[in-house]
């Protein structure tokens, strides 16, 4: 791996190296175990999009492995000014160790490994979000054990979680079902791409049938950043793809809830089942911190 551009780029065995090294991040951190991997190493974090978790985790994760990160504006950059991406890319190179970069398209990050000599990583773009993934799979295992015969139900936009989601499940054998209204769903060429694994990839309109006897049952907001003029339309559009009492009532009975963050509530998902399963949640997003550290020491470091 010399990149993390999206989930798909990932065969199973990378997706589970980095999930048993996350395990181990995670274990001495809350051991006090010194895992300063990284030492001298510094990255640069771009950030296109606002980001609460993103630049928090990176940006905690790259000093708890001895580090540097620094925080990137469009603003700050000649890039926000006409300054070509692939000038960008070269200069970084020769000051920086890696970059992350949370923005719009996905062509600004393969532009950067174009042009650039050092890892890209992917926080966020309109296509993928492999570095929620990585933390959302962490935080399954870390509930239900392992990945054998587990179904996961995600409710919401086929946008970009709903694409990395579907290809980090299907890699590693987990059924993954999408509900979602039909003009919402996954786009055709990813689709055609995610029937290769067969019956472990369906889309449906219907939420019920989606979640019935499912392990676990995900969502996200119903607009993404950009989409904010989309939002009341969408509104109307989505409602009823909400994860609610009703919802859970045909999922298995010990099914876990999970959401990206920021939460809408009483939108794509009930207050009251958010605080009843607030605990999945809030692991998830911590183990964004422990799964992105996993990613930055297997392309900036090495570890024995």
């Amino acid at each position: 791996m010399k990149h993390l551009l999206k989930i798909a780029d990932l065969s199973e065995n990378e997706i589970i190296d980095i999930l048993n090294l996350a395990d181990q991040l995670k274990y001495e951190k809350k051991h006090g175990i010194p895992h300063q991997y990284l030492l001298g190493k510094t990255l640069g974090m771009i950030f296109q999009k606002a980001s609460t978790r993103t630049r928090i985790s990176f940006e905690v994760g790259m000093g708890e492995l001895g580090g540097n990160a620094i925080v990137l504006s469009a603003s700050d950059l000649q890039m926000g000014r006409g300054e070509p991406i692939k000038d960008t890319a070269r200069v970084l190179s020769r000051y920086l160790d890696g970059i992350m970069i949370r923005t719009y398209a996905q062509k600004d990050l393969e532009d950067l490994v174009t042009y650039g000599s050092i890892p890209i990583i992917n926080g966020l773009t309109d296509y993928a979000h492999p570095c929620q993934v990585l933390a959302d799979l962490m935080t399954i295992r870390e509930y239900k054990g392992s990945f054998k015969g587990l179904k996961v139900c995600f409710i919401g936009d086929g946008y970009n979680m709903a694409n990395s989601l579907a290809y980090g499940c299907v890699k590693l054998g987990i059924k993954f079902v999408l509900a979602a209204p039909k003009q919402y769903q996954i786009k055709d060429d990813i689709v055609n791409e995610l029937k290769s694994y067969g019956e472990l990839f369906t889309m449906t309109e219907d939420v019920f049938a989606a979640a019935k006897n499912a392990d676990v049952l995900i969502t996200d907001v119903w607009a993404s950043m950009g989409q904010e003029e989309e939002s009341k339309n969408r509104r109307d559009i989505f409602k009823g793809y909400q994860i609610n009492d009703d919802v859970l009532s045909v999922a298995k009975k010990d099914a876990i809830v999970q959401h990206c963050l920021p939460a809408h509530r009483e939108e794509e998902i009930t207050n009251k089942v958010f605080e009843e399963h607030a605990d999945e949640i809030f692991d998830e997003a911590e183990n964004r911190i422990h799964a992105q550290k996993a990613v930055l020491v297997k392309l900036l470091g090495k570890i024995d």
